[in-house]
Formats: structure tokens, sequence, C-alpha cells
């Protein structure tokens, strides 16, 4: 039996010490690890065309800050899915980081085998949504085509990230009723929610907005004080 190739992991950031720990750390949890300390630097090897599995990305970089790093990774055709570092209690950069397309973040100080859960569950959304069935979803004007990763709302692309992508299609698959800030969040994020986690309500902040279901009759994402979000039915008063 052949033994599977371990996923290969690009770690960016400054602290060599941090990385130095990380990298014999996941080595041992089964991660091909490689380290850039420099944003500039670490871009220069993501635009090569060298194909990672998953990226750690530390907001404060000397070069280029992570988040000019994520702007930049997520204008690539094949971007890999991204785990983001922040300062602890950074609520500015870690909101700037999910609206850029990060696929979860971790404050700073942070337990590695915390990180290797994050790492898990993101690669885990990933193989579950390539073992998805041929399946598109429509409540008109909204047509989301699951394994393609497609959404259209009055034909019109729309760009997603991958968090928001899940996060609406956990909505259509639950129309009509209320999915708690909970179910949402090990749903369509692949973790617990946890106390001041907001990552949710950005997410569904950045579709409605990318959305534009402005038209009378339309569909919309309603906040349901104390209880979570709904999707309405087109036409639903």
């Amino acid at each position: 039996m052949e033994t599977p190739e371990p996923i290969r992991l690009l770690i960016v950031d400054d602290d060599r010490e941090l990385t130095s720990m990380l990298t014999e750390y996941l080595g041992n949890e089964g991660f091909r690890v490689e380290v850039s300390h420099d944003g500039a630097e670490a871009g220069r090897l993501l635009g090569t065309g060298i194909r990672y599995d998953l990226v750690v990305l530390d907001v404060m970089l000397p070069g280029t800050n992570g988040l000019d790093l994520l702007r930049s990774l997520r204008a690539l055709a094949v971007a890999p899915p991204v785990v983001m570092l922040t300062a602890r209690g950074d609520d500015v950069d870690r909101i700037v980081g999910l609206e850029l397309g990060a696929d979860d973040y971790l404050p700073k100080p942070f337990n590695p085998r915390e990180l290797v859960a994050r790492l898990r569950a993101v690669l885990r959304r990933g193989t579950e949504r390539r073992a998805a069935s041929e399946e598109v979803l429509q409540i008109a004007p909204i047509l989301l085509d699951v394994p393609r990763h497609v959404v259209r709302v009055r034909d019109a692309a729309v760009t997603l990230t991958g968090a928001e992508f899940r996060v609406l299609e956990v909505l259509m698959r639950s129309v009509g009723r209320v999915v708690s800030r909970e179910q949402l969040t090990e749903q369509a994020l692949g973790r617990p929610l946890e106390l001041y986690d907001r990552s949710i309500d950005t997410h569904v902040s950045n579709l409605r907005r990318k959305l534009g279901l402005t038209s009378s009759g339309d569909p919309e994402i309603r906040g349901i004080r104390g209880a979570g979000y709904l999707l309405t039915q087109a036409g639903a008063p």
C-alpha cells in the first residue's frame, strides 16, 4: 500500500523561535513544513507555482505584511487555504483577514495542539467539499453549484471566499429555518463557537454585501436576535 504524501505546509512568520518549535512539532504530526521569515520572500515562493496544501500566515511581517500577502494570494487562480495568526484581542486584523478570505485565524500565543486541530479542520472541509455529490442548490435568484464552487445571482457570477461559500451553503440547505451561530460555526468553519468569536457575523455581513439581494421579493439573510441567522424563501414577508 502506498504511503500517503505528507501535507505540505508553509509557515510565514518572523519569530524564528516559534517557527523552529512549530517545524518540529508539526513534522511529528505528519506535516512537511517549510518556513519563510519575510513577507516579500513568501510572496515570491507562493508565486513560483509550488503547490502548498496550507499556509499559516502571521499578520505582522517585515517586507510585506500578512494582510497584503493574503490579498495577493487570493488573486491566484489556485490558492491554498490560509490560517492567519493574529495578536490576541486584535479584532481589526482578525476581521480584515476574514474579509480578505482567510479560512480561519488563531490569536497568539496559542497551544500548538490547537493549531493542529485548526489545520486538520480546514483540510477536512476541503476533502468533504471535493467528495460532495453533483449538486446544485437554487433559491431564486441565487444559484449555488456545490462541486464547482460557483455562485450566481441573476446569472451574474459572485466571488466568495471558501468560508463565505460554506456559510451560504449551510443557510441554503436550511432555508426558512433558523441556524444558530453555534451550528454555523461548527458546520461552515469546522470548529466550536468560542466566547467573543464574531467570525460568523463577519462572514454573514460579507455575504449580504456580495449577494446584493435588495430587490422586492428577494430572499434575505435575517439575523434573529438571540437565535442565529435565517435565509428566507424568495417572496417571504
